[in-house]
């Protein structure tokens, strides 16, 4: 085979074929002489990029063969490297130069771009490097509807609150959908030119002991089981989300985070597709409006950390900084063991990679130990928010409704600071996504861009009987736990009503503390 050019797609946060601009771009001119290959790096090491959580590994994993499975359908295959981008990626390009006898100029890189801030560093590195060295190198938008730089206020500026963002986003069109590229007729097995690593040997599975049986039966990672979802919904659920969405006992929610957040489909694509159910079936016109709108909410949180990269570790309103949240000793690791339905779990108790800042352990620091472990290990006595923990551990999603109130009750019945509950959904979540988990918590707990009011606090026991009503939610997935109430719910929102006074009273007198 004689190979006159190389491309390069390189794959991140959008595991798919269809929608895929740099993949379509890298495809569209193949010919026999131009080679096209596909490479994913797992980058856990550059400044500024978050390792994945345990249940994100799990998904990756099986994410990575799909994807394997669908590329060389194609005759592309798939390069696997672990390590930091900016090593690795020139590193690949030198390697397959190298083994065709190519010039610098006969090697280009596509991707689609990335929006976090280690993200964004690191691509705008390896983009001028390779520049340099002649390389030809091109990316392109594909994992939002609008680039966070496209929608404006009038002033130029970024939007902090959610409405006139919607509504300046809508007047902007959407790139065309794209569909998946041709295989090439006749294309023979492909095998990589160069090593790749083994996916096994990156242990994103968990072992010994192994608890991903929940996820496995839950979820099915990769474009194709994402397709049959979007499906689904617009079939099935679009019509009944207005009031479904809030439910926890049935299906009626989009159940689309983890396609979105892994790229099965792109938010253009669900955008369009709902889009179209809406105007050719009024029964499901509000719903399908419904879920568009939650996907311009994605838009929003990335587009505030984008221009706000403290967002998972800062009030974006700094006032907060001085309100007198507690801390736990450190960040709790996922449990070895996940329960099984209708049983409670107990986290493991070796130290944290990453803890938080807190005092030495005395007594009070204990028991605000044991409330965080308490609520990680859903043994609140709480049962909506023990079941959505437990639906948590056993199948790493919750209920959207539910994540809200046990957001809260973590936050503000319990007074222990939102990073402690969003580094706990980090690590448990196949949908735990970059912005869009920062931003909720910094939401519920008042300190976000367009945030919910800190009096607003989620009364579990009034939620579950207005949203779970025959309690089959609860029955499913907290039947057996039987704790006792760890605080008193009327106590304790008076206590957090009392601290956010406080907090407004010193922001007021520039008497603040970090």
């Amino acid at each position: 085979m004689t190979v006159t050019c190389v491309n390069i797609v390189w794959f991140r946060d959008d595991l798919r074929l269809t929608d895929h601009p740099a993949l379509s771009t890298a495809t569209q001119a193949r010919t026999a002489s131009a080679y096209t290959t596909a490479v994913y790096v797992l980058d856990e090491q550059s400044p500024g990029i978050r390792p994945l959580g345990a249940a994100a590994k799990w998904w990756l994993h099986h994410a990575l063969l799909e994807l394997r499975s669908d590329l060389a359908a194609l005759g592309v295959p798939l390069i696997l490297r672990q390590g930091p981008a900016e090593v690795m990626v020139p590193g690949l390009v030198d390697e397959l130069r190298e083994h065709w006898g190519l010039a610098r100029d006969a090697v280009a890189l596509f991707w689609n771009r990335r929006y976090g801030g280690g993200e964004h560093r690191a691509d705008a590195a390896i983009k001028e490097l390779l520049r340099e060295q002649g390389c030809s190198v091109s990316s392109f938008p594909g994992t939002l509807l609008h680039e966070p730089w496209t929608v404006k206020t009038q002033e130029q500026s970024h939007f902090k609150v959610f409405t006139p963002f919607y509504n300046a986003a809508q007047d902007i069109p959407l790139r065309p959908v794209l569909p998946a590229p041709a295989p090439v007729p006749g294309q023979p097995a492909v095998t990589a030119p160069v090593p790749s690593d083994e996916l096994d040997s990156w242990k994103l599975l968990p072992a010994r002991p192994d608890w991903s049986a929940g996820l496995a039966a839950a979820w099915t990672p990769g474009e194709a089981a994402a397709q049959a979802r979007l499906d689904l919904v617009l079939e099935e659920v679009a019509a009944g989300y207005p009031t479904g969405r809030d439910r926890p006992d049935y299906d009626g929610t989009s159940r689309l985070s983890p396609a979105l957040r892994w790229g099965h489909l792109s938010p253009v694509q669900v955008w369009e597709a709902l889009s179209s159910a809406a105007a050719a079936s009024p029964e499901k016109a509000e719903g399908a409006r419904s879920i568009m709108r939650q996907l311009a909410w994605r838009d929003f949180f990335w587009n505030q950390l984008y221009h706000q990269p403290q967002l998972p570790t800062r009030n974006l309103r700094p006032e907060f900084d001085g309100f007198d949240w507690s801390w736990p000793t450190e960040l709790l690791p996922a449990p070895t063991a996940r329960p099984a339905a209708g049983q409670s779990g107990t986290a493991a108790s070796q130290p944290a990679a990453n803890s938080l800042p807190g005092p030495d352990c005395d007594p009070v620091q204990a028991g605000i130990d044991a409330l965080y472990t308490s609520w990680c290990t859903g043994d609140t006595g709480f049962p909506l928010v023990d079941a959505g923990m437990a639906q948590l551990w056993q199948t790493g999603w919750m209920h959207n409704r539910v994540r809200m109130v046990t957001a809260s009750l973590l936050v503000k019945n319990l007074g222990i600071h939102w990073r402690a509950g969003e580094a706990w959904f980090w690590d448990t979540l196949v949908d735990a996504d970059a912005a869009s988990n920062p931003a909720n918590w910094q939401w519920v707990a008042g300190c976000g861009a367009d945030a919910a009011p800190y009096f607003r606090v989620f009364n579990p026991v009034l939620q579950a009987r207005k949203f779970d009503p025959r309690g089959a939610y609860q029955t499913r997935f907290a039947a057996a736990l039987g704790a006792e109430p760890v605080v008193d719910l009327k106590e304790s929102r008076a206590a957090a009503l009392t601290a956010y006074e406080h907090m407004k009273q010193a922001s007021r007198t520039g008497d603040t503390q970090q």
